[in-house]
């Protein structure tokens, strides 16, 4: 009774398919992945994590001054 055959897991794997539908699946996965990888880089004390550059901050171009109400009279 403690073993499971390639039937159980066939049937866990349609219960998993039935709640979370096919397209969360490799969304969970992917966390999954990534949650070992950050678990084993903690153990081992290493990144291999590669690291996004800053962002660039872009300003738009200034806008021509208005003149006063007291230059134009």
């Amino acid at each position: 009774m403690g073993e499971f055959s390639i039937f159980h897991w066939m049937i866990v794997l349609a219960v998993i398919l039935i709640f979370f539908g096919g397209k969360r699946i490799p969304e969970i996965m992917k966390g999954f992945g990534e949650g070992i990888r950050s678990f084993k880089e903690g153990m081992s004390g290493t990144s291999h994590a590669p690291t996004a550059p800053p962002p660039q901050v872009q300003t738009p171009p200034a806008a021509p001054a208005q003149p006063s109400s007291e230059e134009k009279k």
